[in-house]
């Protein structure tokens, strides 16, 4: 449905595999982030700002907060704007034209970002944007149109799970080489991911296997996307305000031309002409929330690290399900909560496969130092008896 997208030199693109929350989400919808084992905490010299406001001087636990509190008012608005379109009578049939209008969105928000950093050099060729586009185009129209076809929590489940697509693509196209906790964290989430499906489609009136098949297609594009750019980034040193740019421009151009060759734009566009703030607006709300959500991900991750980020982010999807049952009414089943905790696991065995020399470092440190602390007390109450 990605979520900003302003880091120098596309540092954080080679640490691990992307989320392209593109923005969002979740898009976390359509930008790659790298969330994993070599991402460095921020140096002294480095400045934090969030929204043009400057956190550098602010003590780290007021910057975590503060960005903690972004990423979820930020995606939550998301979420809940994105689903509520969808709620609009007579809108399924429309989602590509949605995203028609958040890739404009995101282009302005690119071109604007690009002005105010003096930006102005493109490093990555044409024909790779073209690539690049395609490819975004796919994840995020596919996404969006699949909530039509989907419960909402269905859809987030299934974007929690792009390590699943992610690693048989890095396999094929990097010639990668993955672990066994990897592989594990992907058995963990393909059963959570089956289990979760099982149970909206028996209980979900909504319930279509169009939209399986939709979100699926989306997230095997997100997996092609995140390495891809990987190695674009690599290779080219491209900035991600360019990477941001000129990928929804090219998008753009790719979607309308399909809307206006295949005849959907007109009626799209008479339809939300009728309900202007329910399509318009609401659209433009989520585009705006997405991108700046994003942004903060990217502070967070560059801040804090992988672990801390992921844990925000996977705490922000959990309360975003549990909102979207709250404020839309849906069948509910426990198995909805235990199918989604073993997802969960799965996302902690692999951020910790790509972590675990260092965590299993800080474990013996820290149980050494438990240890320690017992021994001085146990020999200071020995000595004053």
């Amino acid at each position: 449905m990605v979520k900003a997208q302003s880091r120098e030199n596309g540092s954080l693109y080679s640490t691990g595999y992307s989320y392209w929350s593109r923005i969002m989400d979740e898009q976390e919808t359509t930008v790659a982030i790298r969330l994993h084992d070599n991402t460095e905490p921020l140096r002294k010299k480095d400045r934090i700002k969030i929204l043009c406001v400057d956190l550098t001087n602010q003590s780290s636990s007021v910057q975590f907060l503060i960005c903690t509190a972004g990423v979820f008012v930020f995606y939550l608005i998301y979420g809940y704007f994105q689903e509520l379109i969808f709620r609009l009578e007579g809108f399924k049939p429309y989602g590509w034209y949605l995203t028609l209008i958040q890739f404009g969105c995101y282009t302005l928000f690119g071109i604007s970002e690009r002005q105010l950093r003096e930006d102005r050099t493109r490093r990555v060729p044409l024909q790779m944007y073209s690539f690049l586009a395609f490819l975004t185009v796919a994840t995020m129209g596919l996404s969006n149109t699949s909530v039509g076809y989907l419960n909402y929590p269905t859809q987030v489940i299934f974007k929690c799970c792009k390590l699943i697509p992610v690693l048989i693509m890095g396999i094929f196209i990097q010639g990668k080489k993955y672990g066994t906790l990897d592989v594990m964290a992907c058995i963990c989430m393909s059963v959570g991911l089956i289990l979760f499906t099982l149970a909206d489609s028996s209980l979900s009136p909504k319930f279509d296997p169009y939209g399986v098949l939709l979100i699926s297609l989306a997230l095997c594009a997100d997996a092609v996307i995140g390495n891809v750019q990987e190695k674009t980034m690599k290779s080219h040193s491209a900035s991600n305000s360019e990477m941001v740019l000129y990928s929804y421009s090219i998008g753009f151009i790719y979607i309308f031309i399909g809307l206006a060759v295949s005849g959907q734009i007109w009626p799209a566009f008479e339809f939300c002409l009728k309900h202007p703030v329910k399509t318009y607006g609401y659209a433009v709300i989520f585009s705006i929330t997405g991108y700046l959500g994003v942004s903060i991900v990217l502070t967070l991750v560059k801040t804090f690290g992988a672990l801390i980020a992921v844990t925000v982010t996977t705490c922000r999807k959990a309360v975003t399900i549990i909102l979207s049952f709250m404020f839309f009414t849906k069948p509910f089943s426990i198995q909805y909560v235990w199918s989604g905790l073993i997802v969960l696991l799965g996302i902690y065995l692999n951020v910790y496969s790509k972590n675990k020399i260092k965590w299993d470092l800080a474990s013996r440190n820290a149980i050494h130092r438990l240890c320690n602390k017992r021994r001085t007390r146990h020999e200071n109450i020995q000595e004053n008896v």
